[in-house]
């Protein structure tokens, strides 16, 4: 008689509660000072490619402490690949980071964090190597924008934010509604970026930071530029397959003629783009302040239930709101936004 399978002692440190990521590296981002350990060099390059040569923003004098541990899973067998249709599954692996156990069976890619211990854990499948993009966006990028909001209290806002002299505008409007656009052509007339897509909030004085690494364009959304730059920007950008399956141009920013805004920006107004075309009337429409938080509030669903919500909100409706229409051009929207920065 076969006898029952017995549960064998575990090593001593069956999570790696005691042991460090070979490989680290920091990196000052969103107001945090992130440590990323990994056992993995294809996976601190992706750490690289996300936050290498981007400006140090702190929100506080005192930027919190933040760690995320990236683990590669090694390649599934064949077999167990397909276990579900028979034989066993692959084991679990256990691992840790700061106090947060868990453990993963097979391809399984996935992020945990711990706000209250100030740490993330990022699984990545070796078979998902294939899909940078995907793991840096969605994975680690996801881990690090999740941490920086939960410890620092910040207000997570879908809207793109630029600026000039440390004041920033902040840009809300659904995908296709033109925020790439606006803000490749801010970045041509000299303004400075702050963030294509995630904007953090520090209720507090309405501090804003962001990622200004890459932004994602249409490949007619550069029509607008000279022939020369249109083919600079081509040449030396990646092109990427979101999961809506809209094909993208990924630009780096980090190029000498664009300006990353330094430090984080102080909200100073806010627009919401629209695809009406102002035609003969102004681009810049005012909005009373109650159509202006109904508007913020129903764009902003996830930010509206976290808990620095209410003082964001009673210190935005001190800011001037505006509807920006859409001219002939996108520098007329520049012009828009240059005016109410008090920017020549």
């Amino acid at each position: 008689m076969r006898r029952p399978d017995k549960l064998a002692a575990p090593p001593p440190d069956p999570f790696g509660e005691r042991r460090r990521g070979t490989l680290r590296a920091w990196r000052q981002v969103l107001g945090g000072r992130f440590e990323f350990e990994t056992d993995s060099a294809r996976l601190l390059r992706l750490v690289q490619i996300a936050y290498a040569g981007l400006p140090s923003h702190k929100l506080s004098d005192a930027a919190p402490r933040l760690r995320v541990r990236l683990v590669l899973m090694p390649p599934q067998r064949a077999d167990r690949a397909v276990w579900f249709g028979g034989g066993e599954p692959p084991p679990v692996r256990p691992m840790a980071v700061g106090g947060l156990l868990c453990g993963a069976m097979g391809a399984a890619g996935f992020v945990t964090a711990a706000a209250q211990q100030r740490v993330a854990m990022v699984v990545v499948p070796h078979e998902l190597l294939r899909y940078t993009y995907h793991v840096r966006y969605e994975l680690l990028e996801f881990a690090v924008y999740l941490l920086a909001q939960r410890v620092q209290g910040l207000v997570p806002l879908h809207a793109a934010c630029v600026g000039r002299d440390d004041r920033g505008v902040l840009l809300i409007g659904p995908s296709g509604s033109g925020k790439s656009t606006i803000v490749l052509h801010s970045l041509f007339d000299g303004l400075d970026f702050l963030a294509e897509d995630s904007v953090l909030v520090r209720p507090t004085g309405l501090l804003a930071t962001g990622v200004a690494n890459f932004l994602h364009l249409r490949r007619d959304s550069l029509r607008f530029l000279d022939r020369t730059a249109r083919a600079t920007l081509l040449h030396d950008s990646e092109v990427i397959r979101r999961r809506s399956g809209v094909t993208k141009v990924e630009v780096d920013l980090r190029r000498p003629e664009f300006r990353l805004a330094a430090r984080p920006l102080r909200i100073k107004a806010v627009l919401f783009l629209s695809a009406r075309a102002a035609g003969s009337g102004p681009l810049l429409l005012p909005l009373r302040v109650p159509v202006a938080l109904q508007r913020l509030a129903a764009s902003q669903r996830y930010a509206a239930h976290q808990p620095g919500w209410r003082e964001f909100n009673s210190r935005v409706r001190t800011l001037p709101a505006y509807e920006l229409r859409r001219g002939p051009h996108p520098r007329d929207s520049i012009k828009a936004l240059r005016m109410l920065l008090g920017a020549s």
